[in-house]
């Protein structure tokens, strides 16, 4: 399994968290028990393969830090997102944007850019080329606001 298919899952993790208020922990091993994630693989390719144990160590990282600073990373979303209320932004497009923050913030081995890149794609593919737009507006003006050594 790739990282991006890994993002992929967190996307899915941090948005399906958003629904049941379930804690982190509880959604990634539940989610990602061989045989809820086995039935999960006959609907979406991102479940064909396992997570690695590194990739493992990933999702419970950026699973667990969007759910402890979501309104930390919502703020941010709000600044950038002039014009818009955050409650008229989707579920999976705040999720896609909270993990793309929270990479940015405190995830070490993903480049700025990468995290900008990824959500981009993951709004267009989920959301559509507008939503894929607008992302990259509100990731973009973020990015850029951060000291040169976190960008």
């Amino acid at each position: 399994m790739t990282r991006a298919n890994a993002r992929e899952l967190a996307v899915h993790l941090i948005y399906g968290r958003d629904f049941t208020g379930e804690e982190p922990e509880q959604v990634v091993s539940v989610r990602l028990a061989k045989e809820y994630y086995a039935k999960l693989s006959e609907e979406n390719d991102v479940y064909a393969e396992r997570p690695s144990r590194a990739q493992m160590a990933y999702l419970d990282r950026v699973v667990s830090g969007v759910a402890n600073r979501t309104e930390d990373l919502n703020a941010e979303i709000q600044k950038y997102s002039i014009g818009w209320d955050i409650s008229r932004i989707s579920r999976l497009t705040r999720a896609i944007m909270q993990l793309a923050i929270f990479e940015i913030l405190y995830v070490e081995d993903v480049p700025t850019g990468v995290a900008v890149s990824e959500a981009v794609r993951l709004a267009k593919k989920y959301d559509g080329d507008d939503t894929g737009s607008f992302v990259n507006g509100i990731l973009g003006a973020f990015a850029r606001s951060l000291p040169s050594e976190e960008a």
